[in-house]
């Protein structure tokens, strides 16, 4: 857990290379729908501004609760729920992404050595904890940023396709 403050670091860059990002690609690329079951852009960058609040409320109960117990977040898996995030408007889902990850940060900054040393319980997981959860929102945060370059720049025999 030595890489903690390495960890924050990067979660507190993901907004401004977020929207760095999102500022250069071309405005008709974003709800471009490459395929069946694919986002566009556009619903890749809501999604990461709707998590947001809910992965806010995990980090408040890991340090108010000695040891949380987590139901799976699927989106589009709850009967009426769309298979896609709502499309929000970049500006808007940028600001949410940026200001509710500052709340983050502050709140795990804030953290002392038994908070992140807590465990928790997920189903979809072997092990969770406050350290793993925090990791887990980095490559979140970075692992959609390269499925939008991805979608923007790759070819279609190259595209991955994620069934």
């Amino acid at each position: 857990m030595q890489d903690i403050p390495d960890l924050l670091d990067a979660l507190g860059r993901s907004p401004r290379i977020l929207a760095s990002f999102v500022k250069t690609i071309p405005e008709e690329k974003l709800d471009l729908r490459r395929g069946e079951g694919f986002w566009t852009i556009a619903e890749h960058v809501s999604h990461l501004a709707e998590v947001q609040p809910m992965l806010l409320g995990r980090f408040e109960r890991f340090l108010k609760e000695e040891h949380p117990d987590f139901i799976p977040y699927l989106p589009g898996k709850d009967e009426g729920e769309p298979a896609a995030p709502v499309r929000m408007s970049m500006d808007a889902a940028l600001e949410q992404f940026a200001t509710v990850r500052a709340k983050q940060l502050e709140l795990l900054k804030s953290a002392g050595p038994k908070s992140w040393q807590k465990s928790g319980s997920h189903p979809e997981y072997d092990a969770y904890s406050l350290y793993i959860l925090v990791r887990h929102l980095l490559m979140h945060d970075h692992w959609h940023m390269y499925r939008m370059e991805e979608l923007w720049l790759t070819k279609d025999a190259y595209l991955t396709r994620l069934e």
